[in-house]
């Protein structure tokens, strides 16, 4: 009976957290409370609590993270499985499959931002910016996934403010510091820059044609550190379209 019971409030226990993630009470990128807290809140003891963590940590709904706590990465199973499949993704096809997302977030985002996404985006790239004159990659990394999430935070769209969400621990994993130079030189490419100024001044147009900026010039960056990456297949030149 004593296991009967326990079981029984660990299933309780998940049917709480999973009530707080999918109705949005705890979206992507939420922090949880601490164990003792959380168990207070719930109204049990630590011990349920703590497994039911561990079960939505195993399905992919949580992530724990070692000195920072545990986090909502995804807001069903089905979310889950998507971010199993892009962890598995090369960089290549997390560049190609943002690209549609991208163009979606900044058009979105020049259209619909308020001074307050403005400020936090600036605040965000000076963040990025010190980062990279200090060579700490952890940084930069954080700050640049932070200014991706920002400009889909400013799109005020819960679809894609969630869709980016749930892909940014991937999107973190395809960044390197060096990604973001030009080449042959130390300079800081100013193309996060530009996506800013053309969301500040709501254009559309210049927002999505500087967010493909952005992944084009991240492509180059891979493709100079992996030269043996091989190019996509072209058609031949006797099949080519006449123009």
């Amino acid at each position: 009976m004593r296991s009967v019971s326990r079981k029984s409030l660990v299933d309780q226990a998940i049917d709480q957290l999973r009530e707080q993630i999918g109705s949005g009470s705890w979206p992507i990128g939420h922090r949880l409370p601490a164990e003792a807290k959380l168990a207070e809140e719930l109204g049990m003891s630590r011990a349920p609590v703590r497994e039911a963590t561990r079960a939505l940590v195993h399905v992919g709904l949580l992530a724990s993270r070692q000195g920072a706590g545990t986090f909502v990465i995804a807001a069903d199973e089905s979310d889950a499985a998507l971010r199993r499949q892009l962890g598995a993704a090369e960089v290549m096809d997390v560049i190609e499959a943002r690209r549609g997302l991208d163009i979606a977030v900044a058009r979105a985002a020049a259209a619909r931002r308020t001074s307050t996404d403005l400020d936090r985006l600036a605040d965000i790239l000076q963040l990025r910016r010190q980062a990279a004159d200090r060579g700490d990659e952890t940084a930069f990394v954080q700050a640049d996934l932070d200014y991706h999430v920002g400009v889909a935070d400013a799109s005020h769209n819960r679809i894609l403010r969630d869709m980016y969400r749930g892909i940014s621990e991937v999107i973190s994993s395809t960044v390197e510091l060096t990604d973001c130079f030009a080449p042959g030189s130390g300079t800081l490419l100013c193309d996060h820059e530009e996506l800013l100024s053309a969301i500040r001044d709501q254009d559309q147009t210049a927002a999505a044609a500087a967010a493909l900026t952005i992944l084009h010039n991240q492509e180059s960056a891979v493709r100079h550190r992996e030269p043996n990456l091989s190019d996509p297949p072209t058609r031949s030149a006797g099949k080519r379209s006449q123009s």
